[in-house]
């Protein structure tokens, strides 16, 4: 099968062929339909620090996408079926540790990452534990089921608080940021404001959800505050930006107590 793979430790992706992986008893076999691309894949593919210390060579990449099941291990026994509509969750825990045994998965020391520690989704077929396939209701396109990696970030991220009616900034109108935006919207957020400072991405985050986009390069916050009567500053904000100066714009743009 046809994949892109991390087949050298420097600079580059290859698409090679490759075996089509045999699920084992426990997994499933997933034809992949759509795939969506991540910033893990961009640091595999420029080869920094960070994936030149994580990668092992040679990898198929990749970990979000939709497809469906095209085979079942022997010992699955969840109420799956070849042909079913699929998506996947690409992080893969053990069973022994405390966090896992605790039921809090996302803290597995040992976790595993498709397409960071096995074999990915950038590929015409990947195989991943049955524990871990995420059943797609028939409204769910494909599109969207590529995107529900980066959409469980935004989801979990916003809805940790409770955005009513509160004013709400976010930090990086990049895809998190503004499916993040449109949680805070969907729930009843008051003023949203998004910042960034590339155009493009703040006119895509204009587009898709009501909100404020300001280019950060160009306006302070203090000012946009202002403009919307916000004599106090935000409710709540949500850093997505990775840049650290976007902290010290959110701490300084807070009301007392803010989250």
């Amino acid at each position: 099968m046809p994949a892109l793979v991390k087949a050298e430790a420097k600079p580059g992706i290859w698409l090679q062929e490759a075996e089509v992986p045999t699920p084992g008893p426990d997994e499933v076999l997933i034809k992949v339909h759509r795939t969506a691309i991540c910033g893990t894949d961009i640091h595999i593919y420029n080869w920094d620090e960070w994936a030149q210390r994580t990668i092992p060579v040679p990898m198929v990449v990749g970990h979000e996408f939709g497809g469906e099941i095209a085979e079942i291990g022997s010992n699955v026994h969840r109420p799956l079926e070849v042909g079913q509509r699929v998506s996947g969750e690409g992080h893969l825990v053990g069973e022994k540790s405390r966090a896992v045994r605790a039921g809090h998965f996302h803290l597995d020391p040992d976790t595993q990452g498709v397409g960071v520690n096995r074999p990915g989704a950038f590929a015409s077929y990947l195989t991943i534990p049955a524990f871990n396939v995420i059943a797609l209701p028939d409204h769910v396109e494909m599109d969207v089921a590529a995107l529900l990696d980066p959409l469980g970030n935004a989801v979990h991220t916003a809805l940790a608080f409770d955005l009513i009616g509160e004013d709400v900034l976010i930090t990086g109108a990049g895809p998190i940021g503004i499916m993040a935006a449109a949680v805070a919207r969907h729930v009843g957020a008051r003023h949203i404001v998004i910042t960034d400072i590339n155009p493009y991405r703040l006119e895509l985050a204009s587009s898709i959800v009501d909100c404020v986009p300001v280019n950060i390069a160009e306006e302070t916050l203090h000012q946009v505050c202002a403009k919307l009567g916000m004599t106090e500053g935000f409710d709540v904000a949500m850093e997505m930006s990775g840049a650290p100066q976007a902290l010290d714009q959110i701490i300084d743009n807070m009301v007392m107590g803010g989250k």
